[in-house]
């Protein structure tokens, strides 16, 4: 944490590998007020069933009654925890479902798979083709997943609701997963309390952008008066993510909003970034972004 400070950070968002022994010693900190705790990544801290930490050991979208009580148990657990810490937003992958037709299975690996033999060009006749039917499939499935998940929130939100935190709903780079951006949106109107958000992490956005998914853009620009937090790495063609601001492809200059908007804004590099290039990446970025 020391080492967090001196490279000109100034809170944390706890991810879903912090253990219970690592919290207690963070928990020291924050109470002597060296540092803030501003989100967790759920699940957080690791439960004590699972071998190690993943933010997808339940899902909240699941169609499976066993899955979403043990993932709203977790989830339960998690935001006692992330009150205890004084987090105002926790970040959720809310679900992932299978794609499949009567004759065969899709998965962003076909997507990926399409858009290489294409060349790249995603207006590609062959590509345009088979991304027409794997979201065909998409848009027949997630309906299960969008029902499941609403059944979850009743539940949750008020809980949220009473500790005065953001259940923040994360994109993710793949085709499988739920919710997209129209989603996001639905599932705001539907429940409009200030305990459910959105949370853009731009390199997963990005991902979804090269893949033909979603302009990674206007998806931030449209739901960013329901966004809790940002996620903040670049990508390059076609999954390589967690990359320093300017390593990638994104324009950082687009996203200018995100300075002076109120949100929390969360550097999240490979495990191999350096010290040095990463406290330059953030001083770069609060330039560009003024306000920041």
């Amino acid at each position: 944490m020391d080492e967090i400070l001196s490279l000109g950070f100034d809170a944390l968002e706890l991810g879903y590998h912090t253990t219970e022994a690592l919290a207690e010693g963070i928990r020291r900190r924050t109470v002597s007020g060296a540092i803030t705790v501003d989100s967790v990544h759920a699940y957080c801290p690791v439960p004590l069933s699972a071998p190690h930490g993943y933010p997808e050991l339940y899902l909240l979208a699941s169609t499976d009654d066993d899955e979403r009580a043990m993932a709203t148990i977790l989830l339960k657990r998690a935001l006692a925890f992330a009150s205890s810490m004084g987090a105002r937003a926790m970040v959720l992958h809310a679900g992932r479902f299978r794609l499949k037709s009567w004759f065969k299975s899709y998965t962003t690996g076909t997507v990926i798979e399409a858009l290489e033999d294409a060349g790249g060009d995603r207006t590609n006749p062959v590509f345009q083709k088979i991304m027409q039917k794997v979201l065909a499939v998409r848009t027949r499935e997630v309906g299960k997943a969008f029902d499941a998940f609403c059944l979850s929130l009743d539940t949750l939100l008020p809980a949220f609701e009473k500790a005065s935190v953001k259940l923040c709903l994360e994109n993710l780079p793949s085709v499988e997963t739920f919710p997209d951006a129209r989603e996001m949106a639905m599932l705001k109107e539907r429940f409009p309390t200030p305990a459910l958000g959105y949370w853009h992490d731009m390199g997963h956005g990005q991902v979804r952008d090269f893949l033909g998914l979603e302009n990674n853009l206007a998806s931030a620009q449209s739901l960013l008066n329901i966004t809790g937090g940002i996620h903040i790495h670049d990508a390059k063609p076609i999954q390589e993510d967690h990359l320093l601001p300017g390593k990638g492809t994104i324009d950082w200059s687009a996203f200018s909003f995100y300075g002076s908007a109120d949100l929390f804004r969360v550097f999240e590099p490979s495990p191999d970034t350096g010290p040095v290039a990463l406290s330059a990446a953030l001083r770069d970025l609060r330039k560009l972004w003024a306000n920041y």
